[in-house]
C-alpha cells in the first residue's frame, strides 16, 4: 500500500475506514476542515427545523382507526378500497415516528450485512410470480445503528425484482404489519385506485400487469402519507430488460435513499415525520446502508463491462451520479436501447426515477461511485468499484 501519512486528506479516505454511524460523522467533520465548504454542509446536516404543520394530515380519523383494529374486511378485487386514503395514525408524541410495536422487538440481536447489489438472473417464462410480504421489523443498517423499519420481506429496500418486458407480473403482497399498507410499481400501467390500494393488517392483494418499457423503476408503499411510508423502508427497484438483451456486463442494482431519525429508545431509532419534512437527512445510503460498498467494495475486472441500475427512492434527495476517475460510456434516459447519450461525467436521477449507467473498465483500481451533491455523498451515498487487473 502507498504511504498516505504526508498527504492532504482525500475523499477516498472518508469512505475507506470502516464505518459507524458515530465515526461516519465524525469523519465527515473532519474531512471538511480540508475541504472549503464542506464543514459548514456537515454542520447543517446536523440540525433540523420542525415545521409547525409537520404533524397535521397524519392522524387518521377515528372511524378509520376503528375499522383497522377490527380487521376491515378485504375489499372487492374490481372495486376501489374505501381505505385506500388512510393515514397513518401513529403518534410519536407529538410527532408521528416508524416505532410501531414489532420494530423494536429483538433489536439487540438483528445482525448487520451487506445487501448485495448483484442484479439477480432472470427466472424462466414469460409470467413472473412475485410475492412480498410486508414486516414491520428493526432492521441494522450500520453496526450501531438500528431503525424501526417499515419493510418488504424484512429488509431495506426490498428484494430487487428482475423481468422483461412484455412479460405478464403476477404480484401478491401481504400484511403483517399493524397498519395499512401497498404497493406502487412505478413499471405498471395500472388503475392505481384497484391494484395499489391500502391492505388491512392481514389482509392481502393480488393484481396482475405487464411492463410497456424497460428501463429501472422504483416500487414503494403508496399507502397515505406516502412520505412517511416510503420514507420508512418502504421501497426497492424492479429491473425490467427490453426484449433484445443489452451488451452482456456486470450489472449492479444501487437504490439511493434517505434516512430521517428520530433520537434511538431502547437501541432503535424511528423514522421522524417532521425531520423528514425538515427535508434534512441524518444518513444517505445506496442499498439501504451507508457506505457498505466503501467497506465490502464492488469488484469487476478489467476489460469488463460495468451496469449500474441507479434507482432514486428519495423520499425527497434526487443523486447526481458519478465515478471518479471514470466517465461514462452510456447513460441511458428512458427506455433502452435508444434514449441513449454517450461520453457522460455525471447525471441527475430524481427522486422516484431510474436510470442505466455503463462504463468500461478499461483502467485498473480504485474508483469511488458517488452522489456528487456532495452535502449527501458524504452522509452514505458513496461506494467503491475496484477493477482488478
Amino acid at each position: 500500500m502507498p504511504d498516505r501519512s504526508n498527504r492532504p486528506p482525500q475523499l477516498s479516505d472518508l469512505v475507506n475506514a470502516a464505518t459507524t454511524r458515530r465515526s461516519f460523522l465524525a469523519r465527515a467533520a473532519a474531512f471538511g476542515v480540508a475541504l472549503p465548504g464542506v464543514s459548514a454542509v456537515v454542520e447543517a446536516c446536523g440540525k433540523t427545523e420542525t415545521p409547525a404543520a409537520a404533524s397535521r394530515g397524519l392522524a387518521a380519523s377515528e372511524s378509520a382507526g376503528a375499522a383497522v383494529a377490527q380487521g376491515a374486511q378485504r375489499p372487492h378485487p374490481h372495486l376501489p378500497n374505501p381505505d385506500s386514503k388512510l393515514d397513518t395514525s401513529l403518534k410519536h408524541g407529538s410527532h408521528p415516528s416508524s416505532a410501531t410495536p414489532g420494530t423494536t422487538e429483538g433489536a439487540a440481536s438483528v445482525q448487520f450485512h451487506r445487501y448485495d447489489p448483484t442484479l439477480p438472473p432472470l427466472s424462466p417464462g414469460t409470467v413472473k410470480h412475485i410475492s412480498m410480504t410486508v414486516r414491520e421489523v428493526p432492521v441494522r443498517i450500520m453496526p450501531d445503528t438500528v431503525v424501526a423499519g417499515w419493510t418488504f420481506d424484512g429488509d431495506i429496500p426490498g428484494p430487487i425484482v428482475h423481468v422483461r418486458q412484455g412479460d405478464t407480473v403476477e404480484f401478491t403482497l401481504t400484511n403483517h404489519g399493524t397498519l395499512p399498507h401497498s404497493m406502487d410499481f412505478h413499471a405498471a400501467q395500472i388503475d392505481p385506485k384497484v391494484a395499489f390500494r391500502s391492505v388491512p393488517p392481514g389482509g392481502s392483494v393480488s393484481y396482475s400487469f405487464r411492463p410497456k418499457y424497460a428501463g429501472a423503476f422504483l416500487y414503494h408503499c403508496g399507502t397515505s402519507p406516502v412520505l412517511m411510508h416510503l420514507g420508512s423502508g418502504m421501497f426497492g427497484a424492479i429491473i425490467v430488460d427490453p426484449p433484445t438483451p443489452l451488451p452482456h456486463a456486470k450489472e449492479f442494482v444501487l437504490v439511493q435513499n434517505e434516512f430521517y431519525l428520530a433520537e434511538p429508545k431502547n437501541g432503535v431509532a424511528a423514522f421522524d415525520y417532521s425531520r423528514m419534512l425538515a427535508t434534512i437527512p441524518d444518513l444517505v445510503a445506496f442499498n439501504g446502508r451507508p457506505s457498505q460498498y466503501s467497506n465490502a467494495p464492488i469488484h469487476v475486472k478489467r476489460g469488463d463491462r460495468v451496469r449500474f441500475y441507479v434507482v432514486v427512492a428519495g423520499p425527497t434527495v434526487s443523486c447526481g451520479f458519478h465515478v471518479v476517475g471514470e466517465q461514462f460510456d452510456t447513460v441511458y434516459l428512458g427506455a433502452p436501447p435508444g434514449n441513449a447519450i454517450h461520453g457522460v461525467q455525471t447525471f441527475s436521477v430524481a427522486a422516484g426515477g431510474g436510470m442505466i449507467f455503463e462504463l468500461i473498465a478499461d483502467v485498473a483500481g480504485e474508483f469511488v461511485f458517488v452522489n456528487h451533491s456532495f452535502g449527501h455523498g458524504q452522509k452514505g451515498a458513496m461506494g467503491t468499484l475496484i477493477v482488478d487487473a
